[in-house]
């Protein structure tokens, strides 16, 4: 009798300890997720699989210009977790996070300390631009950055660590590939890729600002021919998301060719639906920057 008694408590401690590890696992932050676009949306799936992601950006979609309709203020309120980048990057979501607790700025957290990184043509003279440029996914070792704290953000932040040893591949596949280039001069449609300029030795001559849709003046558009044509840069690059015709103006003006550069702020549905991610999107990126910059 004493036997059966001794294995029943044992027995129910067992389940009283499963039942408290269950509500914990269900009470752990981040078992609901809202990614304010596509690379915050990676990181999530990446670092918590087991996580309901959603993206409020939806797919083909120009995250600078995201309205959110009463559903998505709806899906923000009710998340665990909400992931985005402040300082204007997206100021309607902004707004509809003011107050939000479970918000999470990874421009603050990753400690950039307010300065740009948008190195370029007058990129700081675009009336307007934030004095922040939150383009940091495009320089892998600060994703990797945002990844670690993501994964803690989460409850685990050893989740993070598969993701971060391939973006520290990808980041030797980037500086050996741009370790000996002809060319440095990176002509691009706005200034998204000054951090990755800034990772690897390039200098970003953006065609507008941190915002895409701010078009240059006539005056302005003879002065962005005129540095290209003094860098000696034979390749304007334009972005999947955005119009080109900036981008072919100033080629066709400067005798240069148009190459896409992508600054992943989001997927088109045919990058989605070929099975394009991060990692296969930015190796493009390398393959297009190595033959503009004559690379060896």
């Amino acid at each position: 009798m004493r036997k059966r008694i001794v294995l029943n408590l044992v027995v129910a401690s067992v389940v009283l300890t499963l039942t408290a590890c269950g509500n914990a696992s269900e009470a752990r932050p981040g078992n609901t997720i809202v990614a304010a676009f596509y690379p915050l949306e990676f990181i999530a799936q990446q670092v918590a699989p087991r996580a309901d992601v959603t993206n409020v950006t939806p797919v083909g979609a120009e995250p600078h210009d995201l309205e959110l309709t009463p559903r998505d203020v709806e899906t923000l309120s009710g998340a665990d977790l909400v992931l985005y980048l402040g300082s204007g990057f997206q100021p309607a979501l902004e707004a509809a996070l003011e107050g939000n607790d479970s918000a999470l700025d990874l421009l603050d957290e990753i400690e950039l300390g307010g300065e740009s990184a948008a190195h370029g043509h007058d990129a700081d003279e675009h009336e307007g631009d934030s004095a922040r440029d939150p383009h940091v996914w495009l320089d892998p070792m600060r994703f990797a950055a945002m990844a670690r704290v993501v994964a803690g953000a989460t409850g685990e932040p050893g989740a993070a660590d598969d993701l971060v040893a391939e973006l520290e591949e990808l980041d030797r596949q980037f500086r050996d590939g741009l370790a000996e280039c002809k060319r440095t001069a990176l002509v691009t449609g706005h200034a998204a890729f000054g951090y990755l300029a800034e990772a690897y030795g390039l200098e970003q001559v953006a065609l507008a600002g941190l915002a895409p849709e701010t078009e240059p003046s006539p005056r302005g558009l003879e002065q962005l021919v005129e540095e290209v044509l003094e860098r000696g840069a034979t390749t304007v690059f334009f972005e999947t998301l955005v119009s080109p015709t900036v981008a072919e103006t100033v080629a066709r003006e400067a005798g240069a060719t148009t190459a896409v550069l992508n600054p992943l702020e989001g997927l088109t549905e045919e990058e989605v639906e070929s099975g394009a991610d991060y990692f296969s999107v930015m190796r493009e990126n390398l393959h297009a920057l190595r033959r503009a910059l004559a690379c060896t």
